[in-house]
């Protein structure tokens, strides 16, 4: 069965769309089948893997105004066995629609049920607790919670646990913490190392081993259209991604596979 995750934080610069499309590659380099969702109008997703603005039609926000799955609405990309749902400014609007919508926080979770072939969904999510999010945290198995080294960095994720509680109440009781990823680790610096020391104190084994460091390589990939893995292969974040897809599987059973 298809296991979806969403990469949320209600904080923006963290690292979502980089470790969406990162994560995304890095296991399809190990032979699963990942369909990514990009689910924030700015797109960046989709830049990110390489599609043209002009080649996202139909796209998520189609998809959410009709209630329907268009399957042209998935595109292949340039990495063998990852797929995607685009996303463009259009997709602002998706948000004032859905208010009108009965049942409007399962709209994107009846739009996955319909979907097939995959190991993952995974969806980029807008930095907001909107509705296109509270959507993607309906429809999810799991949340990953991209975490930024910096000083300011747990009062965030404090906020982000308590409305995950809040969803699972109300919508979607099964939904879990898949893990908290601290991006953007720069190993010189004494806060990084701090804040760090605190987030595994208060999180424990729900955060990852890996942690991402800051690298010029993960920076520049998405100018070119294509992820750090594919950009650089051996630079070090992308060897970092390549580690928390290991990870990942590793803690669902899967390595064997």
């Amino acid at each position: 069965m298809v296991k979806i995750i969403s990469v949320a934080n209600q904080k923006g610069g963290v690292g979502k769309t980089t470790t969406s499309i990162n994560l995304a590659t890095s296991l399809s380099a190990i032979n699963k089948k990942i369909l990514l969702i990009d689910a924030d109008p700015q797109g960046n997703a989709s830049t990110g893997i390489g599609i043209s603005y002009e080649n996202r039609s139909p796209n998520l926000y189609n998809l959410i105004v009709n209630e329907d799955l268009d399957l042209n609405a998935i595109k292949k990309t340039i990495v063998p066995g990852l797929d995607i749902i685009t996303a463009n400014t259009n997709l602002a609007a998706s948000e004032i629609e859905l208010a009108e919508v009965k049942n409007r926080e399962f709209v994107l979770s009846n739009l996955l049920s319909k979907i097939e072939g995959y190991d993952y969904i995974l969806i980029d999510c807008p930095p907001a607790l909107g509705l296109l999010t509270i959507n993607a945290l309906v429809a999810s198995h799991s949340i990953i919670i991209p975490l930024q080294s910096e000083f300011f960095a747990l009062e965030g994720i404090s906020s982000l646990v308590n409305s995950i509680e809040l969803i699972k109440e109300s919508f979607n009781p099964n939904l879990i913490i898949e893990g908290i990823l601290l991006t953007m680790v720069d190993k010189r610096n004494s806060l990084s190392s701090l804040v760090e020391k605190d987030v595994r104190d208060h999180f424990g084994e729900t955060v990852y081993k890996t942690t991402i460091p800051r690298n010029v390589r993960i920076s520049e990939a998405p100018s070119h259209g294509k992820p750090a893995i594919l950009y650089d292969v051996n630079s070090s974040g992308s060897v970092a991604y390549i580690g928390l897809a290991r990870e990942i599987l590793e803690k669902q059973g899967l390595t064997n596979e």
